[in-house]
């Protein structure tokens, strides 16, 4: 219990006892066996109905009204990400797996949020995925001008709407260089739309991930898609990787000027790319 609300702090946000009985390191707990911890373990405390750890209590109204706000926000926005992923891998075929991350799938998603995918590529294809990825975004974003943002996802053209979390090669994946409670944890709180055998083979090359999150080995997909008619994989050979490489880094640095101004969305990208490494694309921009 103490590890599992850590691990949410570190992420910003708390969950009421009955989802965080859902999502316990080490698996699955009743609800009251959380109320029960949470009433006798001194650095825990409940408050706004969230679990939290006590000298962080006072965050919990904030947290609590990003969760209230999911509600509203996340169906019309959870429809048109599922319609982007169908489009994207009938156009990239070298993308096998994609998932839905971020406060979009973790519970705390806002209108003015971007929505993070975690990817999982043919290897020699993680810049071009992210390049396909952020063209596509940016196409899709135009329609999209009126979309509330925050300094994050503000944007001089179009709105930063869909975007790169996590970008893996097959071979990454065999194993990955990580598997802590951490990365276990990401994986455990996306949602796959695409390419739910490569997820799963994925869990099979590294089971320290599911002693982590038991739940991972019978986690749900209820967002799944079935494999649309897609491009042949012959438009994208691996040595295009490069020039992506260097337009994805240019594209990031641009990303990052706009952002000049807002500490606090620097900040945050900062953090959620410490979450990912060594997997960044850009470690040096």
């Amino acid at each position: 219990m103490r590890r599992t609300v850590a691990l949410l702090q570190r992420r910003g946000y708390a969950l009421a006892p009955s989802r965080l009985a859902a999502i316990c390191l080490g698996g699955t707990l009743r609800e009251q066996e959380v109320r029960w911890a949470t009433a006798v373990v001194p650095e825990l405390a409940l408050a706004e109905g969230l679990v939290v750890q006590r000298n962080s209590s006072a965050a919990a109204s904030a947290i609590l009204d990003r969760a209230d706000g999911h509600a509203d926000a996340s169906p019309e926005y959870l429809e048109m990400t599922v319609d982007f992923v169908r489009r994207l891998v009938a156009i990239a075929p070298f993308i096998t797996s994609v998932s839905i991350a971020g406060s979009l799938a973790s519970g705390g998603f806002r209108a003015s949020d971007d929505v993070d995918l975690n990817l999982i590529v043919e290897d020699g294809h993680r810049h071009l995925a992210y390049v396909v990825v952020n063209f596509l975004g940016v196409l899709h974003a135009v329609r999209h001008r009126a979309k509330p943002v925050d300094d994050l996802t503000r944007r001089p053209v179009a709105p930063r709407l869909m975007t790169v979390n996590l970008v893996l090669e097959r071979s990454q994946c065999r194993p990955l260089a990580r598997q802590d409670e951490d990365m276990a944890f990401e994986l455990l709180m996306s949602e796959p739309v695409f390419g739910l055998e490569a997820f799963e083979e994925l869990l099979e090359h590294n089971p320290a991930l599911v002693d982590h999150f038991p739940q991972l080995a019978h986690k749900p997909a209820p967002l799944l898609i079935a494999t649309p008619r897609r491009l042949s994989r012959r438009l994208y050979p691996a040595l295009l990787d490069r020039p992506a490489q260097h337009l994805g880094r240019s594209a990031w640095r641009y990303m990052q000027w706009t952002r000049r101004h807002h500490p606090e969305a620097l900040a945050r990208v900062a953090f959620v790319r410490a979450t990912m490494r060594p997997y960044t694309l850009f470690d040096e921009a």
